[in-house]
Order: C-alpha cells, then structure tokens, then sequence
C-alpha cells in the first residue's frame, strides 16, 4: 500500500472517529468535529432555541431545538445527508479493509480504489451539503429535494461498487446493455446531484447572511468550486464517450492530460474552507484575521484548481509542468498551507498558556 495513501486514509478515519464521537454527545470542551451554529456566529439562546439575524422582516427561527450546543444534523434536511453520507464513508474504509485482504493494483478501471474514494468521497459531500443545507431559510419540498439528493449518492456509489464487485469496469463500460444502463443510470444521478449544488449555491448566494463573514464566504467558495469540479467531471464523462467511439483511452487528454486531475483537484473545498474558517474561531483569532486567511485559502484553492486545468488541457501530465506553470501550484499550496499553520501555531500558543497557567491540570 502506498504510505501516503495510508496516512490519509488514517487522517479520514481519526476524522470520522472524533466527528461520531462529537454526534454522541461527547464532552463538550472539545471541538466538535463539525462547526456548531455557535461556532459559526450564531449563539442559541436560552432554552436550546436557535435565533438568526433579522433583517428586515426575515423571519427569525426560535423553532425548540434539544438543550446544548444546536447540531446542524437535528435539522429536517440536514439528518438524511449525514446519516447516509456516514454511511458512505463507512462503505469506503470497509472496502480498505477490502483492499488489504484481497490486494491488487490501486490504479485502473478495475480496482478497489473506486469503491474506496467515492464512498468516502461522495459521503464528505453529503455531510457538506447537509450542514449547508440547515443555514439556509427552508423552503417547500427542501426535506423532500435533501432525501433525494442524499440517496442519490448513496446509489451512485452504490452502481460504481456493484461493478467493482462483478470485476467490470465502472466507468466507460458499454460492453453490454446492463453495464451501459448502469453507466448511464451514474451520470443521470450526478447530473441531478450537480443541479442541487447549484441551486444550493444560488440560495447561499442571495440568502442574508446568517453566517460569520468568513464562514459565509468559506462556504459560498466551497460550494462555487464544487459546482465547477462537478461541471469537470461531467465533461470528463462527455470526453471519454467521444475517445471510446474513436478507439482511443477515455482516461487521458492529448498525449498525458488527465482529467479527473482537474476533477478533484478542488472537489472537497467544501470541507476544507468551512473547516479552517471554524478552526481561526476556534483558536480566538480576530475576524480581520479569520476572513484573511479564509481569503488567502480560497486563492489558493482556485490557482490550484487552475493548474490542473492547464496541466490537463496541455495534454500533460499531473505534475510534468513547466516552471510558470509550476508557480501557480506552488503559490496556490502555500497559500493553502499558510493559514492552516496560522492557526495550528494559535492553537498551540493556546495549550502553551494554559500549561503555564495550570489550566491544563
């Protein structure tokens, strides 16, 4: 197994770990491993009722809520997406168990490696999209629209393990009527997945905010680069049919372009955006500072967003750049890195002080 490959997935499942953990109910001096409403600027006020910014005469929610801290995963719309978006994740650690004891090759159209990033994958942006979902005014049929959306993802995932399963490819698979309807089956679903994003985009957009400012623009860029990534990936679909009719690979643009590289290169902004906005909070960081390093993250998400796109639309490979085109991979990481080492740094500033003044016991 690649080590990298093994650090991350470690990383998913202490993440998944502590995120259970905070749904449990578990001690509340922690950080929860998702931003709470309080976290994000929104304080619930006495007896567990939650309460948003008025404006004008938006209407203020004081629907009763369980006492404690408001959990987004409560709200009607938010349950479904992140009950079978853990569901998703789960599927795709128990196909690394999969992995291990059976083997094979990580890379190919036949491989465990499918199963295994698009269940945790796919089960990341579920619990984004039910997490955005909750902050936005509730409109008719949301319940309904979140309960497909969310089963939507399960049974794309659902197909791509299937395949793998059967030992045929997933993707690209018209070798017989069943494997092309199932094939077509996956990009109808993504397609409806794709114009929920955009519509949930749209809302956040013209929504009054009921967010910190960082937090809001954390997540209106993360859903943006979503909806681009998804839109990438719907042409990469488009792509690979014309090279298949042609005889060609499906999988490569001009001589090495890859594009499932542009794909997913930014595909989890969602998350991280969102995550490091309420990790700057968490450490005590001022809003001017919490909004510069959400701004700075979001560059460097978008020029490495850009790098894949010319790497692959240059028919190169992912890394195989010449040195300006290097740059903007090499800009956008560290203006991704930096702000994540701001706050860890705050965060251990933090623990400094409260060794020194005893609070850690």
């Amino acid at each position: 197994m690649n080590p990298w490959l093994t650090v991350g997935i470690v990383a998913v499942i202490c993440g998944l770990l502590a995120m259970l953990a905070r749904m449990s109910g578990g001690d509340e001096s922690l950080s929860p491993a998702f931003p709470t409403d309080e976290a994000f600027g929104e304080p619930s006020a006495p007896g567990g009722r939650v309460t948003t910014p008025s404006r004008g005469s938006q209407h203020i929610d004081e629907s009763p809520l369980p006492t404690g801290a408001p959990r987004w995963w409560l709200d009607p719309r938010g349950r479904p997406l992140a009950l079978l978006g853990a569901l998703l994740i789960a599927s795709g650690l128990a196909h690394v168990v999969v992995w291990g004891i059976d083997g094979g090759a990580w890379e190919g159209p036949v491989t465990w490696r499918k199963p295994i990033l698009f269940g945790i994958s796919a089960g990341l942006t579920s619990l984004s999209l039910g997490w955005v979902w909750s902050k936005l005014p509730r409109r008719r049929w949301d319940g309904t629209l979140a309960a497909v959306t969310a089963w939507s993802l399960l049974v794309e995932v659902a197909l791509i393990d299937l395949q793998c399963w059967r030992g045929v490819a997933s993707h690209f698979n018209r070798a017989t009527p069943f494997d092309s309807f199932l094939y077509d089956a996956m990009g109808v679903l993504i397609l409806f997945v794709t114009l929920v994003v955009v519509d949930l985009t749209v809302r956040l957009f013209r929504t009054p905010a009921v967010l910190a400012p960082d937090m809001l623009a954390a997540a209106r860029a993360g859903l943006v680069l979503l909806v681009v990534s998804c839109g990438l990936g719907i042409w990469g679909s488009i792509h690979g049919d014309l090279q298949v009719a042609r005889g060609l690979s499906p999988e490569v643009v001009g001589a090495a372009g890859v594009p499932k590289f542009p794909h997913g290169a930014v595909i989890h902004a969602l998350q991280w955006l969102p995550m490091l906005a309420w990790g700057a909070r968490r450490v005590g960081l001022s809003p001017r500072w919490r909004q510069r390093l959400v701004s700075a993250a979001i560059a460097g998400s978008v020029l490495i967003l850009a790098y894949a796109s010319v790497q692959t639309l240059a028919g190169r490979g992912r890394f195989d750049a010449p040195p300006p085109i290097a740059a903007l991979l090499v800009a956008g990481g560290l203006l991704l890195l930096v702000p994540w080492c701001v706050v860890a740094a705050a965060w251990c500033g933090g623990l400094a002080r409260l060794r020194v003044t005893g609070g850690l016991g």
